[in-house]
């Protein structure tokens, strides 16, 4: 009977822990891990192209998917925090996001100074770090033109973030810029 009695706590502790636990909501990247360097080829001395990114454990009652990647080192450079992609209604079916390309359905915003992802692109000798922000949120699409700011999607986006997850990479510049 006693072993019995085990079998079955021992079911139950497994149950709670094993494959039927939710995946938390993530966001990673093959290029590079969570506060790691991202290779050159991401950044403005390189191809300058997005990251292929993979997103995981999307909560069940997302219906969109947003992306901001920025910069706060860049403050006592530029005066602000530089955004260098702001990426809007990714449909959730989206898992992956390849390199140089934008899930079909999503809007681009404003980055630094483009309509497209902007590659880490510090100061020569200077390592900044770039947070890549992904939310999950309820509402299928976010009703804002093209090209709005970050400072505009987060406004659009109150009230409508089920989850958010971050990764973050850094980059050196090899030459001053």
């Amino acid at each position: 009977m006693r072993r019995i009695a085990i079998a079955m706590v021992m079911l139950t502790l497994m149950g709670a822990a094993g494959p039927t636990a939710a995946k938390p909501f993530a966001l990673s990247s093959p290029a590079f891990t969570n506060g790691a360097m991202i290779p050159t080829a991401y950044s403005c001395e390189g191809t300058d192209q997005n990251p292929a990114l993979k997103i995981s454990g999307i909560p069940k009652k997302a219906k969109s998917l947003a992306l901001i990647i920025d910069d706060p080192d860049a403050v006592p450079v530029i005066g602000h925090v530089a955004d260098h992609w702001v990426l809007w209604n990714i449909p959730v079916t989206s898992t992956v996001i390849a390199v140089g390309s934008v899930s079909r359905g999503a809007v681009q915003g404003m980055s630094y100074d483009a309509q497209r992802y902007e590659g880490p692109c510090p100061p020569g000798g200077q390592e900044h770090r770039y947070y890549f922000r992904l939310y999950a949120l309820d509402v299928p699409k976010l009703k804002l033109p093209a090209g709005s700011t970050s400072a505009k999607l987060r406004t659009a986006m109150r009230g409508h973030i089920l989850k958010g997850t971050t990764l973050m990479g850094r980059y050196m510049a090899k030459d001053a810029m």
